[in-house]
């Protein structure tokens, strides 16, 4: 063999390690992603169609609830859609004669909105509550109701 063609092997050969030891290091670089579902759903928790508002431009918040060991929201009901995730503690919500329900940490829902319903922290630490309104501009996203 020449001594060209043994300079050509010699040099595919190192090419191809150069390259595998590129994918391997930008592969390093770039983070696995993972997608975990907590919740798919087309109703809420009380079994109600979630239906968006309409005639208003969306607006979509999110906030973060606290609530202290027995503190309340009071009785409200959702003038919008809402999706929560409990992210520390535990949450029972009263629907009247629809029962109670305990949320702890972890557990996603899509929450009842004309039905009325009380939140109270019933764990022994702060409770704290991930929620995303899915609305309209000018609607409130919880309303107080009397019980």
């Amino acid at each position: 063999m020449s001594n060209l063609k043994y300079l050509h092997i010699a040099l595919s050969a190192g090419g191809v390690a150069l390259l595998a030891a590129l994918a391997t290091a930008a592969s390093a670089l770039q983070p696995t992603t993972h997608v975990t579902t907590l919740l798919s759903t087309s109703k809420t928790v009380m079994d109600e169609p979630i239906v968006y508002p309409t005639g208003s431009p969306a607006k979509v918040t999110t906030v973060i609830v606290s609530m202290a060991p027995g503190a309340e929201t009071g009785w409200h009901k959702h003038g919008v859609p809402l999706v929560g995730l409990v992210l520390e503690g535990e949450l029972t919500v009263d629907y009247g004669a629809r029962g109670k329900r305990t949320y702890k940490k972890g557990d996603s829902v899509a929450e009842a909105m004309n039905v009325p319903h009380n939140g109270r922290n019933t764990g022994t630490d702060t409770m704290r509550l991930f929620v995303v309104y899915m609305g309209a501009d000018g609607l409130q996203s919880s309303i107080p109701v009397k019980h």
